[in-house]
Protein backbone atom coordinates (compact mmCIF):
# COMPACT_ATOMS: atom_id res chain seq x y z
CA UNK A 1 0.00 0.00 0.00
CA UNK A 2 1.31 3.66 -1.14
CA UNK A 3 2.47 5.92 2.18
CA UNK A 4 1.12 9.25 1.50
CA UNK A 5 2.72 10.43 4.99
CA UNK A 6 3.87 13.86 3.64
CA UNK A 7 5.54 14.87 6.75
CA UNK A 8 8.32 12.28 6.29
CA UNK A 9 9.43 13.36 2.33
CA UNK A 10 9.05 17.21 1.49
CA UNK A 11 12.38 17.98 3.13
CA UNK A 12 14.19 15.85 0.25
CA UNK A 13 12.55 18.83 -1.94
CA UNK A 14 13.67 21.44 -0.16
CA UNK A 15 16.72 21.90 -3.07
CA UNK A 16 18.16 25.55 -3.84
CA UNK A 17 16.28 25.64 -7.10
CA UNK A 18 13.03 24.93 -5.10
CA UNK A 19 14.02 27.09 -2.28
CA UNK A 20 14.57 30.17 -4.58
CA UNK A 21 11.12 29.70 -6.63
CA UNK A 22 9.61 29.03 -3.31
CA UNK A 23 11.30 32.63 -2.06
CA UNK A 24 10.33 34.55 -5.30
CA UNK A 25 6.71 32.91 -5.29
CA UNK A 26 6.52 34.44 -1.65
CA UNK A 27 7.72 38.22 -3.26
CA UNK A 28 5.59 38.14 -5.83
CA UNK A 29 2.10 36.99 -3.71
CA UNK A 30 3.15 40.39 -1.47
CA UNK A 31 3.02 42.50 -4.58
CA UNK A 32 0.09 41.02 -5.52
CA UNK A 33 -2.19 42.10 -2.83
CA UNK A 34 -0.86 45.89 -2.96
CA UNK A 35 -1.99 46.14 -7.34
CA UNK A 36 -5.23 44.34 -5.69
CA UNK A 37 -5.39 46.76 -3.50
CA UNK A 38 -4.89 49.31 -5.45
CA UNK A 39 -6.55 48.37 -8.46
CA UNK A 40 -9.73 46.29 -7.68
CA UNK A 41 -12.31 47.72 -10.06
CA UNK A 42 -9.56 47.41 -13.42
CA UNK A 43 -8.81 43.63 -12.46
CA UNK A 44 -12.29 42.43 -12.73
CA UNK A 45 -11.61 42.42 -16.48
CA UNK A 46 -8.62 39.85 -15.94
CA UNK A 47 -10.73 37.53 -13.86
CA UNK A 48 -13.38 37.14 -16.59
CA UNK A 49 -10.59 36.67 -19.13
CA UNK A 50 -9.14 33.96 -17.19
CA UNK A 51 -12.14 32.29 -16.43
CA UNK A 52 -13.03 32.05 -20.17
CA UNK A 53 -8.96 31.20 -20.73
CA UNK A 54 -8.77 28.31 -18.59
CA UNK A 55 -11.88 26.54 -19.55
CA UNK A 56 -10.79 26.65 -22.79
CA UNK A 57 -6.96 25.85 -22.17
CA UNK A 58 -8.09 22.92 -19.97
CA UNK A 59 -10.60 20.99 -22.01
CA UNK A 60 -8.37 21.82 -24.96
CA UNK A 61 -5.92 19.34 -23.27
CA UNK A 62 -8.22 16.60 -23.10
CA UNK A 63 -9.21 17.10 -26.81
CA UNK A 64 -12.47 18.79 -26.22
CA UNK A 65 -13.34 22.08 -28.71
CA UNK A 66 -15.79 24.14 -29.29
CA UNK A 67 -16.19 27.38 -31.37
CA UNK A 68 -14.79 30.46 -29.83
CA UNK A 69 -17.85 32.54 -30.15
CA UNK A 70 -19.39 29.21 -28.31
CA UNK A 71 -17.17 29.09 -25.94
CA UNK A 72 -17.54 32.77 -24.60
CA UNK A 73 -20.92 32.48 -24.22
CA UNK A 74 -20.73 29.19 -22.74
CA UNK A 75 -18.36 30.46 -19.81
CA UNK A 76 -20.74 33.60 -19.14
CA UNK A 77 -23.65 31.08 -19.08
CA UNK A 78 -25.60 32.71 -22.07
CA UNK A 79 -26.05 29.13 -23.76
CA UNK A 80 -27.15 26.32 -23.08
CA UNK A 81 -24.87 23.37 -23.75
CA UNK A 82 -25.89 21.74 -27.55
CA UNK A 83 -23.28 18.65 -27.55
CA UNK A 84 -21.17 16.24 -25.61
CA UNK A 85 -18.14 18.74 -25.93
CA UNK A 86 -20.25 22.00 -24.96
CA UNK A 87 -21.64 19.49 -21.96
CA UNK A 88 -18.10 19.29 -20.68
CA UNK A 89 -17.15 22.46 -21.27
CA UNK A 90 -19.81 23.84 -19.44
CA UNK A 91 -19.48 21.54 -16.51
CA UNK A 92 -15.86 22.69 -15.86
CA UNK A 93 -16.95 26.05 -15.81
CA UNK A 94 -19.36 25.39 -13.26
CA UNK A 95 -17.19 23.82 -10.93
CA UNK A 96 -14.43 26.77 -11.30
CA UNK A 97 -16.89 29.14 -10.45
CA UNK A 98 -17.11 27.07 -7.36
CA UNK A 99 -13.67 27.36 -6.54
CA UNK A 100 -13.96 30.99 -7.27
CA UNK A 101 -16.60 31.47 -4.96
CA UNK A 102 -16.17 28.73 -1.86
CA UNK A 103 -12.85 27.68 -1.80
CA UNK A 104 -12.37 28.38 1.97
CA UNK A 105 -15.33 25.76 2.70
CA UNK A 106 -14.30 22.81 0.15
CA UNK A 107 -12.80 20.65 2.85
CA UNK A 108 -9.90 18.26 1.22
CA UNK A 109 -11.79 15.03 1.34
CA UNK A 110 -12.97 12.27 -1.26
CA UNK A 111 -16.61 13.32 -0.57
CA UNK A 112 -16.08 16.99 -1.86
CA UNK A 113 -13.39 15.78 -4.31
CA UNK A 114 -16.34 13.08 -5.83
CA UNK A 115 -19.26 16.31 -5.37
CA UNK A 116 -16.83 18.26 -7.80
CA UNK A 117 -16.29 15.24 -9.72
CA UNK A 118 -20.48 15.26 -10.30
CA UNK A 119 -20.62 18.69 -10.71
CA UNK A 120 -17.71 18.11 -13.68
CA UNK A 121 -20.22 15.91 -15.24
CA UNK A 122 -23.32 17.09 -14.53
CA UNK A 123 -24.56 18.07 -18.04
CA UNK A 124 -24.03 14.66 -19.15
CA UNK A 125 -26.85 12.61 -17.97
CA UNK A 126 -25.41 9.10 -19.48
CA UNK A 127 -21.98 9.64 -17.48
CA UNK A 128 -21.86 8.51 -13.83
CA UNK A 129 -19.91 12.00 -12.69
CA UNK A 130 -19.58 12.00 -9.01
CA UNK A 131 -18.42 7.84 -8.53
CA UNK A 132 -14.67 6.73 -8.54
CA UNK A 133 -13.78 4.10 -11.29
CA UNK A 134 -15.79 1.04 -11.89
CA UNK A 135 -12.38 -0.81 -13.54
CA UNK A 136 -8.83 -0.48 -14.15
CA UNK A 137 -7.43 2.18 -16.35
CA UNK A 138 -4.38 2.30 -18.12
CA UNK A 139 -2.77 5.56 -19.15
CA UNK A 140 -1.34 4.70 -22.78
CA UNK A 141 0.95 6.97 -24.95
CA UNK A 142 2.24 6.55 -28.51
CA UNK A 143 5.38 7.11 -29.82
CA UNK A 144 6.65 8.89 -33.27
CA UNK A 145 6.07 5.74 -34.83
CA UNK A 146 2.46 5.29 -33.96
CA UNK A 147 3.08 2.49 -31.54
CA UNK A 148 1.43 2.26 -28.10
CA UNK A 149 2.93 1.68 -24.84
CA UNK A 150 1.92 1.68 -21.01
CA UNK A 151 3.26 4.53 -19.10
CA UNK A 152 2.05 3.67 -16.03
CA UNK A 153 -0.71 1.82 -13.84
CA UNK A 154 -2.48 3.53 -11.75
CA UNK A 155 -4.10 1.98 -8.47
CA UNK A 156 -6.40 -0.78 -9.11
CA UNK A 157 -10.80 -0.22 -9.08
CA UNK A 158 -10.81 -1.80 -5.63
CA UNK A 159 -7.78 -0.17 -4.27
CA UNK A 160 -9.12 3.43 -5.54
CA UNK A 161 -11.33 4.82 -2.51
CA UNK A 162 -9.02 3.45 0.74
CA UNK A 163 -6.08 5.26 -1.43
CA UNK A 164 -8.04 8.76 -2.07
CA UNK A 165 -8.87 8.55 2.16
CA UNK A 166 -4.90 7.70 2.65
CA UNK A 167 -4.28 10.33 0.63
CA UNK A 168 -6.78 13.55 1.76
CA UNK A 169 -5.71 12.29 5.24
CA UNK A 170 -1.78 12.78 4.53
CA UNK A 171 -2.44 16.27 2.70
CA UNK A 172 -5.04 17.38 5.96
CA UNK A 173 -1.98 16.29 8.63
CA UNK A 174 0.90 17.61 6.62
CA UNK A 175 -0.79 21.36 6.55
CA UNK A 176 0.40 22.76 9.19
CA UNK A 177 3.98 21.09 8.76
CA UNK A 178 4.85 21.51 5.11
CA UNK A 179 5.16 24.16 3.04
CA UNK A 180 1.78 24.67 1.15
CA UNK A 181 3.14 25.34 -2.30
CA UNK A 182 5.65 21.72 -1.92
CA UNK A 183 2.67 20.04 -0.26
CA UNK A 184 0.20 21.00 -2.97
CA UNK A 185 2.21 19.75 -5.86
CA UNK A 186 2.90 16.42 -4.30
CA UNK A 187 -0.81 16.46 -3.31
CA UNK A 188 -1.56 16.85 -7.43
CA UNK A 189 1.48 14.51 -8.17
CA UNK A 190 -0.06 11.75 -5.99
CA UNK A 191 -3.74 12.35 -7.30
CA UNK A 192 -2.78 11.90 -11.10
CA UNK A 193 -0.94 8.60 -9.81
CA UNK A 194 -4.08 7.14 -8.25
CA UNK A 195 -6.29 8.46 -11.63
CA UNK A 196 -9.16 7.67 -9.16
CA UNK A 197 -12.24 8.39 -11.66
CA UNK A 198 -13.03 6.73 -15.48
CA UNK A 199 -12.34 10.34 -17.22
CA UNK A 200 -11.86 13.64 -16.06
CA UNK A 201 -8.64 13.23 -14.06
CA UNK A 202 -6.60 15.95 -15.83
CA UNK A 203 -9.11 18.63 -15.23
CA UNK A 204 -10.31 17.67 -11.55
CA UNK A 205 -6.09 17.38 -11.37
CA UNK A 206 -6.20 20.94 -12.58
CA UNK A 207 -9.29 22.39 -10.69
CA UNK A 208 -7.53 21.00 -7.61
CA UNK A 209 -4.30 22.62 -8.29
CA UNK A 210 -5.98 26.11 -8.46
CA UNK A 211 -8.07 25.18 -5.35
CA UNK A 212 -5.46 24.14 -3.15
CA UNK A 213 -3.32 27.63 -3.53
CA UNK A 214 -6.73 29.66 -3.45
CA UNK A 215 -6.59 28.08 -0.36
CA UNK A 216 -3.02 28.42 0.25
CA UNK A 217 -3.94 32.46 -0.20
CA UNK A 218 -1.94 32.19 -3.80
CA UNK A 219 -4.56 33.66 -5.51
CA UNK A 220 -2.96 34.52 -9.02
CA UNK A 221 -4.85 31.75 -10.89
CA UNK A 222 -8.21 33.99 -10.22
CA UNK A 223 -6.15 37.09 -12.50
CA UNK A 224 -4.30 34.72 -14.86
CA UNK A 225 -4.72 31.37 -16.22
CA UNK A 226 -2.90 28.62 -14.36
CA UNK A 227 -4.36 25.93 -17.16
CA UNK A 228 -3.65 27.89 -20.40
CA UNK A 229 0.15 28.17 -19.01
CA UNK A 230 0.29 24.36 -18.36
CA UNK A 231 -1.27 24.32 -22.17
CA UNK A 232 1.28 25.88 -23.58
CA UNK A 233 4.20 24.04 -21.81
CA UNK A 234 2.50 20.27 -21.80
CA UNK A 235 5.17 19.19 -23.23
CA UNK A 236 7.09 19.74 -20.24
CA UNK A 237 4.17 18.94 -17.86
CA UNK A 238 4.39 15.32 -19.04
CA UNK A 239 7.69 14.58 -18.82
CA UNK A 240 7.49 16.12 -15.24
CA UNK A 241 4.83 14.15 -14.62
CA UNK A 242 6.48 10.57 -16.03
CA UNK A 243 9.78 11.60 -14.20
CA UNK A 244 7.98 12.14 -11.01
CA UNK A 245 5.88 8.75 -10.76
CA UNK A 246 8.97 6.32 -11.45
CA UNK A 247 8.75 3.83 -9.21
CA UNK A 248 5.89 5.29 -7.35
CA UNK A 249 3.82 1.94 -6.37
CA UNK A 250 7.23 1.07 -5.03
CA UNK A 251 7.18 4.37 -2.39
CA UNK A 252 10.54 5.82 -3.77
CA UNK A 253 9.76 8.30 -6.43
CA UNK A 254 11.16 11.49 -6.65
CA UNK A 255 8.09 14.44 -6.46
CA UNK A 256 10.78 17.24 -7.51
CA UNK A 257 10.65 17.16 -11.01
CA UNK A 258 6.64 17.95 -11.04
CA UNK A 259 6.94 20.25 -7.97
CA UNK A 260 9.64 22.22 -9.60
CA UNK A 261 7.41 22.09 -12.67
CA UNK A 262 4.27 23.36 -11.26
CA UNK A 263 6.52 26.28 -9.09
CA UNK A 264 7.40 27.66 -12.47
CA UNK A 265 4.31 27.76 -13.72
CA UNK A 266 3.03 29.61 -10.93
CA UNK A 267 6.04 32.05 -10.78
CA UNK A 268 5.32 32.25 -15.41
CA UNK A 269 1.46 33.46 -13.71
CA UNK A 270 2.96 36.08 -11.15
CA UNK A 271 4.95 38.10 -13.96
CA UNK A 272 1.97 37.67 -16.49
CA UNK A 273 -0.12 39.35 -13.72
CA UNK A 274 2.98 41.65 -13.10
CA UNK A 275 3.00 42.62 -17.14
CA UNK A 276 -0.93 42.99 -17.33
CA UNK A 277 -1.79 45.52 -14.48
CA UNK A 278 1.14 47.65 -15.36
CA UNK A 279 -0.66 47.76 -18.78
CA UNK A 280 -4.31 48.23 -17.56
CA UNK A 281 -2.96 50.71 -14.88
CA UNK A 282 -0.72 52.87 -17.06
CA UNK A 283 -2.72 56.25 -17.19
CA UNK A 284 0.28 57.03 -19.96
CA UNK A 285 -0.54 54.00 -22.38
CA UNK A 286 -3.65 54.45 -24.80
CA UNK A 287 -5.20 51.38 -26.17
CA UNK A 288 -3.22 51.11 -29.43
CA UNK A 289 0.09 51.82 -27.02
CA UNK A 290 -1.38 48.64 -24.93
CA UNK A 291 -1.88 46.65 -28.00
CA UNK A 292 1.77 47.26 -29.05
CA UNK A 293 2.98 46.57 -25.95
CA UNK A 294 1.07 43.31 -25.59
CA UNK A 295 2.29 41.81 -28.73
CA UNK A 296 5.94 43.47 -27.89
CA UNK A 297 6.33 41.13 -24.18
CA UNK A 298 4.20 38.45 -25.60
CA UNK A 299 6.25 34.96 -26.29
CA UNK A 300 5.87 33.25 -29.39
CA UNK A 301 2.87 34.29 -31.77
CA UNK A 302 -0.81 35.84 -30.81
CA UNK A 303 -3.71 36.29 -32.30
CA UNK A 304 -6.81 38.80 -32.68
CA UNK A 305 -8.50 36.95 -31.11
CA UNK A 306 -6.40 36.25 -27.73
CA UNK A 307 -5.93 40.39 -28.04
CA UNK A 308 -9.69 40.67 -27.67
CA UNK A 309 -9.95 38.51 -25.11
CA UNK A 310 -7.14 39.94 -23.31
CA UNK A 311 -8.47 43.10 -23.85
CA UNK A 312 -12.49 43.60 -23.27
CA UNK A 313 -12.26 47.37 -22.91
CA UNK A 314 -10.70 47.72 -26.74
CA UNK A 315 -13.10 47.36 -29.63
CA UNK A 316 -12.27 45.05 -32.98
CA UNK A 317 -11.69 48.36 -34.56
CA UNK A 318 -9.10 49.39 -32.72
CA UNK A 319 -7.52 45.92 -32.71
CA UNK A 320 -7.70 45.65 -36.02
CA UNK A 321 -6.30 49.54 -36.61
CA UNK A 322 -3.24 49.06 -34.68
CA UNK A 323 -2.30 46.06 -35.67
CA UNK A 324 -2.32 47.55 -39.27
CA UNK A 325 -0.40 50.32 -38.09
CA UNK A 326 2.68 48.17 -36.91
CA UNK A 327 2.29 45.81 -39.75
CA UNK A 328 3.10 49.08 -41.86
CA UNK A 329 5.77 50.32 -39.63
CA UNK A 330 7.31 46.82 -39.68
CA UNK A 331 7.01 46.52 -36.00
CA UNK A 332 5.58 43.06 -36.40
CA UNK A 333 5.30 40.29 -38.86
CA UNK A 334 2.14 38.51 -39.95
CA UNK A 335 1.55 34.73 -39.74
CA UNK A 336 -0.57 32.59 -42.11
CA UNK A 337 -4.12 34.07 -43.01
CA UNK A 338 -7.29 34.10 -42.49
CA UNK A 339 -9.25 33.07 -39.18
CA UNK A 340 -5.67 31.23 -38.84
CA UNK A 341 -3.66 34.42 -39.07
CA UNK A 342 -1.19 35.13 -36.02
CA UNK A 343 1.11 38.26 -35.08
CA UNK A 344 4.84 38.10 -33.43
CA UNK A 345 7.19 40.98 -32.26
CA UNK A 346 10.00 41.33 -35.38
CA UNK A 347 13.15 41.52 -33.49
CA UNK A 348 15.90 43.41 -34.98
CA UNK A 349 18.50 41.41 -36.24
Amino acid sequence: MRNYDYREKWHKLLTPEIVKKLTIISEYKGEQRLFIEAHQDELNDLVEIAKIQSTEASNRIEGIFTADDRLKNLVQAKTAPRNREESEIAGYRDVLNTIHENYDYIPISSNYLLQLHRDLYKFLGSVDGGKFKTSDNIIRETDESGNKHVRFRPVPEWETALSVDELCNAFRDARSEVDPLILNGMFILDFLCIHPFDGGNGRMSRLLTLLLLYQSGFIVGKYISIEKIIEESKETYYEALQDSSIKWHENENDYKPFVNYLLGVIIYAYKEFESRVKLVTDPNLSKTDRVREIIRNHIGTITKTELMEMNPDISDTTIQRALADLLRSGAIKKIGGGRYTKYVWKVED
